[in-house]
């Protein structure tokens, strides 16, 4: 039997009197001290004794700690008397552990001794009240945001999502409440509008995972980042091109309402560099890097300290197998520009394959054509792999009547690329996956579409990763 000492002299150190009377547990045995004694309910009298004295005297104090505790409790409502306390339980008890209600700026060194702020825990609880902010759990583990509880609002990206298709890196999805009633998650299982999701994992992690959840159309580049990053490397692009290039890039950042930040490396050409210069406003950006530092550091350095949350590059840019495993371990969404109108575009473009990573970014996918004004076409190559192809459509269906934002499915027997390659002008958006950064001789023979994407390459591309 564990014995427990808790010295009340307080209306909270009643409260939790009370609490502990309602709380069942067959091992502890509770020895409460109170300068004037109080009734409490359902006392079970065998696990409950109970003394009336002032624990400031140590004399009396000293008789009851003859006896062997595990740990002390504190609430009392003037500091003098809680600080002589601590002092004559130290007198007798040199290791006991002393959990203290601390209403005042007291500070200890004692490793022994838990100070409480009950300000910080009042102001932390009333904190979990306030809409738009994730619940975290306090009491459990480590108590710094590695339990969340996030309500999913009825426009969020995560609705209507399968559960096995959002990527759960360093966090997990472990409970889901519906109507009051707890749910177990599976990969099959959907979230819908008004879930209450229990989270598990990094805090830094869940922190992203829950502004994704709140995330609604209109927000896009977020939650990746908030502006806007066009990359020049003039070693790598046709000088000629660069023109049209920063001005479709300005047309995009005028239509995502965000910063544009040009960056340039490797300048080789005054006068492009003066033609880019004659683009700069209040909201745009310019940065030159006239010195010869490690560039792919200096990227990453750059997509932190702007918080960028697309990369606006050529079409040569992208083809360069180095570049294109820079932007993708940056995790950032990348708008490859070609030397098509921009600005003509009308309809974005999506080629189901066999895997349903186009639902992993499907929400990403109607914020941009909604910002863009884009119509969203989905070709639906058939084949035998159909039943992941019809999850993936029907997802879309879900999400288009919850932005009411119509889709067209156009179903091919042949690879849609061939029949894609004979249109006007589009913008296709794919998933970022790893494959894409292998080298194009390797995917001559291959059959995925994702693999394939520089069939298209005279198109406008987007490349959205499937992690937050």
């Amino acid at each position: 039997m564990k014995k427990i000492l808790i010295i009340s002299d307080s209306e909270a150190g009643s409260h939790f009197i009370q609490r502990v009377a309602q709380t069942y547990s067959s091992e502890n045995i509770y020895y409460v001290i109170q300068i004037k004694a109080k009734e409490f309910e359902d006392i079970n009298p065998t696990k409950f004794k109970f003394y009336e004295f002032d624990p400031t005297s140590l004399y009396k104090l000293s008789n009851l700690l003859k006896m062997e505790f595990i740990q002390v409790f504190i609430a009392m409502d003037n500091l003098v008397d809680v600080e002589n306390t601590i002092k004559n339980i130290r007198t007798i008890k040199k290791q006991l552990r002393i959990i203290v209600l601390n209403n005042w700026k007291l500070e200890n060194e004692d490793p022994n001794i838990v100070l409480i702020n009950s300000n910080e825990f009042l102001a932390s609880r009333l904190l979990d009240y306030l809409p738009n902010v994730p619940v975290i759990a306090q009491n459990v583990g480590m108590g710094e945001g590695e339990i969340m509880e996030v309500l999913v609002p009825f426009g969020s990206s995560f609705v209507y999502r399968h559960i096995g298709v959002i990527e759960q890196k360093n966090w997990r999805i472990v409970a889901i409440y519906r109507n009051r009633k707890l749910v177990m998650p599976s990969r099959r299982r959907m979230i819908q509008p008004n879930d209450l999701l229990l989270l598990v994992g990094d805090p830094t992690v869940l922190k992203s995972v829950y502004r994704a959840i709140k995330r609604e159309l209109g927000q896009f580049p977020e939650p990746f980042g908030s502006n806007l990053y066009l990359y020049i490397d003039m070693n790598l692009i046709n000088h000629a091109t660069i023109k049209e290039l920063v001005r479709r890039a300005v047309f995009a950042h005028k239509k995502f309402k965000h910063n544009l930040i040009i960056k340039i490396v490797n300048p080789g050409n005054i006068s492009v560099i003066q033609r880019i210069k004659s683009f700069r406003d209040s909201n745009v950006i310019i940065n030159i890097e006239y010195d010869k530092k490690d560039l792919q550091q200096e990227f990453y350095n750059d997509i932190k300290f702007y918080h960028v949350g697309l990369v606006i590059v050529s079409k040569e840019t992208f083809s360069n197998c180095k570049m294109r495993v820079i932007l993708y371990e940056s995790h950032v969404p990348v708008l490859k520009i070609s030397d098509k109108s921009f600005s003509a575009v009308k309809d974005a473009v999506l080629i189901l394959s066999d895997n349903r990573d186009l639902e992993k970014i499907s929400t990403t996918i109607f914020d941009i054509s909604e910002q863009l004004g884009f119509n969203i076409e989905i070709y639906n190559y058939l084949s035998e792999y159909q039943d992941a192809k019809e999850q993936v459509i029907e997802h879309y269906y879900n999400l288009s009547t919850i932005f009411s934002k119509s889709i067209k499915v156009v179903k091919e027997i042949e690879n849609p690329l061939r029949t894609l390659q004979q249109r006007e002008n589009f913008i296709q958006i794919l998933p970022f996956t790893h494959k894409l950064t292998q080298r194009r001789i390797f995917s001559l023979f291959s059959v995925d579409n994702e693999k394939l994407y520089h069939k298209l390459d005279d198109y406008h591309q987007i490349f959205i990763p499937v992690q937050l």
